[in-house]
């Protein structure tokens, strides 16, 4: 049970953190979203797009450097690459759902603009997590299981201090 408890933490850990930033880059892409709808005579959905792009943004400096800042950094340009990949995916997701409501059902107003615009926010978090989680921010491998007593020879100092979290 113990194993699979510690699991259980360590997910619920990042889905918290994924949230924490998950959250405040739903707050950049409204509020970007509303700035420009309220300034510009932009048409709804490229007012969205917008505001997505400076979302995908802010959201990868805070999943690279604060949720998944453990994670595998050696290549960084496969990751970025992917996770731009993902995150057009995602924008197609979010802002196909507010191009429904607004140009299929003709539901217009700054309500229902700002209500279909997170509604697709929320329908492409969910593939946003899975593919960032499982394409774009890897785990790094396990470390070697056996503990240093176990080991032949002494401890080696460089792998203890890569331990400590």
């Amino acid at each position: 049970m113990g194993h699979g408890a510690s699991r259980l933490r360590r997910i619920v850990r990042e889905v918290a953190k994924f949230g924490a930033v998950g959250g405040a880059g739903v707050l950049v892409n409204l509020l970007v979203f509303n700035l420009v709808r309220h300034t510009t005579d932009l048409q709804v959905v490229r007012a969205s797009v917008i505001a997505t792009v400076v979302a995908i943004v802010f959201n990868y400096v805070g999943f690279r450097y604060f949720t998944y800042r453990d994670r595998d950094k050696s290549r960084r340009t496969r990751e970025m690459t992917l996770f731009l990949l993902f995150s057009a995916i995602g924008l197609v997701i979010e802002n196909g759902v507010l191009y429904a409501a607004t140009y299929g059902f003709g539901w217009n107003t700054p309500l229902q603009n700002n209500v279909f615009k997170f509604l697709g926010i929320g329908i492409a978090t969910l593939f946003r997590f899975w593919s960032y989680r499982s394409w774009v921010f890897r785990a790094l491998p396990a470390r070697e299981a056996a503990p240093a007593s176990a080991r032949s020879g002494p401890a080696d100092p460089e792998k203890t201090k890569q331990q400590v979290p």
